[in-house]
Order: structure tokens, then sequence, then C-alpha cells
């Protein structure tokens, strides 16, 4: 029998774990995963270095990287954001780094300097770390010590609180489904495009700042814009603007990720089969690039356009669009006739790319969907329908783009369930004492 019972050994799990810990020592707490390694998205997060947060701390500038939950986490932001995350952590010897794009890293730039903490820190707590334990029932019960009962491959445990951090799980969907919650289709969110073409095609590891516009195949309701910054404004197109890498399999990068994630549901819509239009001169428009081209023509005139790179764009990426607005290897810019000055200009700024399906990084994994936020109460991260059953992490209907965002939204869910569990347990101590 334990006091606290977290089903999901990863990253919100375990804080929550400790945060209950360390607010109240005397409750048997218990962490149950259902596979031998505990950890394992903390393991790969950011390459194997785990970011675990972003610097944007203040709640206003937080919640604008959530896609699914920005209303919903205004109020927890105040109560732990990335500021709290940054101390929770270095007070405790975990010393942290931020980095030129504002993700948080350690020092160490190794995930196993977060899982070493995790490890040791629950041991020292003598919290109860339960490998291969795959969960097949919540079942609520009326107890005059437990009010739930967790049934486990292994056994049965109970206890007076739950807390389900189990991230993307559709086994644990249905089991909260059956107990009366709506699940929020889960879908992909945070993917990369995959795209044959010549133009890119053996350009791997080339990577440029665009701008990427989402060519809608019908009106959707959600017309959104995503910023640089990853701000919402009003607009009437699914774009972005950052760095976009090219890879073996298409395009990925931040700008291609903030598209995947604030147009989940949409090209989920479209199966993955849509058209983009890339502006490889963020800070141009076409019109001012055939001005700028046309300098270029009368000062370079003697010069091949080929080899003349004359914008800020990778020389590579220059002599593909350059082959591919129809303008030979050899052509002068004297000889360029105005059309093929004005074909290279649209290749510069308006690149219209065929996407044909997603690939996923394994590293930044998410899925959109979960736990309708209707039956979450944000003051605690307890439930609307059942008393002493919390949540935190991706098991909810939250997710956010690239960046240590989803962490952060872990960590805050997982610290207010914690007060809330911690607290509660004190009161019915103090109530049995008295």
């Amino acid at each position: 029998m334990f006091d606290v019972v977290i089903i999901g050994g990863g990253a919100a799990g375990f804080y929550a774990a400790l945060n209950i810990a360390q607010r109240n020592n005397g409750l048997k707490i218990a962490i149950l995963e259902k596979g031998r390694n505990v950890l394992a998205k903390v393991k790969i997060s950011g390459g194997g270095r785990c970011n675990v947060t972003n610097a944007l701390s203040e709640p206003s500038d937080l919640v604008k990287n959530y896609p699914r939950g920005f209303r919903e986490l205004l109020g927890p932001f105040h109560a732990h954001n990335s500021r709290d995350t940054v101390d929770y952590f270095e007070n405790r010897g975990v010393i942290l780094k931020t980095e030129s794009d504002g993700r948080i890293f350690p020092v160490t730039d190794s995930s196993d300097t977060v899982i070493d903490f995790f490890l040791k820190a629950a041991a020292q707590h003598k919290i109860s770390v339960i490998r291969n334990s795959p969960v097949l029932e919540i079942v609520p019960i009326e107890s005059a010590e437990n009010n739930w009962k967790i049934v486990s491959t292994k056994k049965e445990f109970f206890a007076k609180y739950v807390l389900v951090a189990t991230g993307g799980n559709h086994k644990i969907w249905n089991m909260l489904a059956r107990l009366g919650y709506n699940i929020v289709p889960p879908i992909p969110s945070l993917f990369s495009f995959n795209i044959k073409d010549r133009r890119i095609s053996g350009l791997q590891g080339l990577s440029t700042t665009a701008i990427v516009t989402v060519i809608k195949k019908k009106f959707s309701a959600k017309e959104i814009t995503v910023g640089l910054k990853s701000t919402l404004r009003p607009g009437q197109q699914l774009m972005a603007e950052g760095p976009v890498l090219i890879t073996h399999w298409g395009l990925s990068g931040p700008a291609i990720l903030k598209l995947s994630a604030w147009g989940a549901r949409e090209l989920f819509e479209y199966g993955y089969r849509f058209r983009i239009e890339v502006n490889w001169l963020p800070d141009y428009h076409k019109g001012g690039v055939v001005e700028l081209l046309r300098r270029v023509k009368t000062l370079e005139s003697k010069k091949t356009v080929y080899r003349t790179n004359a914008l800020e764009i990778p020389k590579k990426l220059w002599s593909r669009l350059v082959i591919a607005s129809g303008i030979p290897v050899d052509l002068q810019w004297a000889q360029l006739t105005t059309a093929e000055l004005e074909k290279l200009a649209k290749n510069l700024t308006a690149s219209v790319f065929m996407v044909e399906g997603k690939s996923t990084n394994k590293d930044e994994f998410v899925t959109a969907g979960g736990v309708d936020l209707k039956q979450i109460d944000f003051k605690t991260f307890g439930s609307k329908i059942h008393q002493n059953l919390y949540f935190a992490g991706e098991v909810l209907d939250i997710d956010g783009i690239t960046g240590g965002f989803n962490f952060q939204s872990a960590w805050t869910a997982a610290y207010i369930a914690a007060r809330d569990i911690a607290a509660l347990s004190s009161q019915k101590i103090s109530q049995k004492g008295s």
C-alpha cells in the first residue's frame, strides 16, 4: 500500500514524486514504469543533451509556444515557470546553461546528468521505482484507507492519490475513457516533411533561414500565422519563419517543426500530402528581389549567373535554384532575359514543394491530443470527475513546439499536482493527530 502511486517513470513522474517527498517526506510514494528503463525521453531529448526548458519565463510569453493548452497554462506558469525549473535543478547541483536560441541544457551537455540526479534523489527519499509494470486497470474504490486500486502485470497496488504521467500511451487513454474521460484523438506533432525534389536532393545538412507557408487545400476556420517567435497573430495562412534544414528525406528544422505543431490537425486532415511555399530570402518579397537582380545584372554583366551568388543564400542552394529557373550554367548576367530573371526571383522567394508524408524526429516526438482539458482543474491539475486523481505531461491534450517547452509544461503540471497532493496529505495527518 502506498500513499501516492505515480503511473509513468518519465520526467513528469519523477519531478512530481520528488516534489511530493520534499514537501512531505513521510509519504510512501511509488513510481510504476511499464518498461525496463525510466526517463527514456529525457535520455534522448536534445540529441542526448536534455533540453531541460527554455529561457522564456514570463507566463504571457511562455504560453505562446503551446498550440494546445496555451489558455489553460497561463495560470499554472505564474505558479511554476522556467525560471523556477532552473532554480530547482541548480539548487540541487544540476548546473544549467542557456544557448543563443533560448534552449537550456545541463553544462555537461549530457542527459545522464539529469537522469542521475532523479535516480539518486528518488533513492534518498525512499521512493519506490517499480520497473516492468505496465498498468492494466485503474479502479476507483471506496475505502477508509485508499481511494484507488492500480492493477499492473505484476500485482495490485493501492493508494490514496494517483498521478497519471504516462505520456502518449494509447492503453492508458483507453482506460481513462472507460472511467469517463474524453480523449481528444491523438495525432503526431513536431515532425519533418518528406519531399523528393531535385532542387534540394543531395543538399542534406544545409541550413538557412526561410519563411515556409502551407498552401491551403480548403478553407479552415482555424487560420493562424506562426511568426519567428512562434506567436499567434491575425492572419490568413499557416506560416513559420526560422531555420530550415535540408535532410535526406526532405525539410526539417525549427521552422518546419513549428508548422507541424501549429498545423498538426490540419496536416493530419490532409493525410500529410500538401504543398508548401518557401521564401529562401525572408527579408525580401518577389518584387524586391526582381529589382535587386536587375542591379546585379548591370553590375556583374560579364559574370555567369550560376557562379555569382548575389544574395544571402547558401551557394549550393543558389546554384540549384538557378538551374531550376532554366538558366544555363554558362549564361552571363548580360544575357539574362526578363522572363528568366523573374523566374529566378520566384524560385528564390516562392519555391513550391510537394510534401508527401512525414518523418518523426525521435528526439522531439510529441503527440497532440489526450485527456480533454475541460475535465482538468488547472489550479491543482486534478480531475474534475474523480477526487485524488491527477494528471501531468503529455497524457493531457497539451503540447508545445520544440525548444524545451514540452518539458516545461510537464515540470509545471507535476509541481502543481505535487503541491496539492502534499498539502492534502498533510491536512489528513493533522486531522488524524487531532
